[in-house]
């Protein structure tokens, strides 16, 4: 299959992902061409960028990403990131990049103790990543979320580090669903290829099955954003 931007983006799935063919959706619906990668194959085909989509990867024994962050494909990942590739880790995806340390900080159970599933106010707090230069600085977009496990936890010299390079890329805004410590949403490695994020953005890009927003039904489609940037970035590099 060919795509208009030539770029090819890879999806990974894990045994327990639920989301992999609504992130290959977005991937099309912005543009580049989607390409399945399996987590027992140690290739990434040569994609130039990856998405480790949301769910439950190896049912979420252990912790949430722990046994996931083995997988033969992760060993490729993380040595791609390492080399520049953008990655965008959402929900498991990004406890799978903290596990594997590719991010800063973890994801712990929700301070309530409760599946949550809502539709969330995001500030953009970084446009200098690749998966977020379509995105205005300030900005409130709006991203379903849906976890039971993501509460962003890290120690206040970890905190104070990443507010200070920039790393924050969005922060909760309205409310706090989970009890992210400085209602952070999510955030990226020192370099910026690599982003992790809790709400799902691959869920808020095609009108009539998105987030509600003002004057439109369903008709969120900030998360496109995220994906068209990435595939902008690819195009201009």
């Amino acid at each position: 299959m060919s795509a208009a931007s030539g770029a090819r983006i890879g999806v990974v799935t894990f045994p327990g992902t639920l989301d992999d063919r609504d992130a290959q959706r977005a991937v099309r619906l912005a543009g580049a061409e989607p390409v399945a990668l399996w987590h027992a194959d140690a290739d990434l085909h040569g994609v130039d960028a990856v998405v480790l989509p949301g769910g439950f990867s190896y049912g979420d024994y252990l912790r949430c990403g722990a046994i996931a962050r083995f997988a033969p494909v992760m060993g490729e990942v993380v040595a791609a990131a390492q080399g520049g590739l953008p990655v965008l880790g959402i929900c498991n995806g990004f406890q799978i990049l903290c596990e594997a340390h590719l991010l800063p900080g973890a994801l712990i159970r929700n301070d309530h103790q409760h599946f949550i599933c809502r539709d969330q106010q995001l500030r953009v707090e970084s446009t200098r990543t690749p998966w977020t230069a379509d995105l205005a600085a300030d900005e409130v977009i709006t991203i379903p979320l849906k976890n039971g496990e993501g509460g962003f936890v890290a120690d206040e010299d970890t905190l104070n580090r990443i507010e200070g390079e920039g790393q924050v890329v969005f922060r909760y805004a309205g409310m706090n669903p989970n009890g992210s410590l400085r209602d952070i949403a999510g955030v990226s490695n020192a370099r910026g290829n690599v982003v992790g994020l809790m709400p799902h953005p691959e869920h808020a890009v095609e009108p009539g099955f998105g987030p509600d927003v003002p004057g439109a039904p369903r008709g969120g489609t900030d998360g496109l954003r995220l994906f068209t940037s990435v595939i902008g970035s690819l195009v201009s590099a």
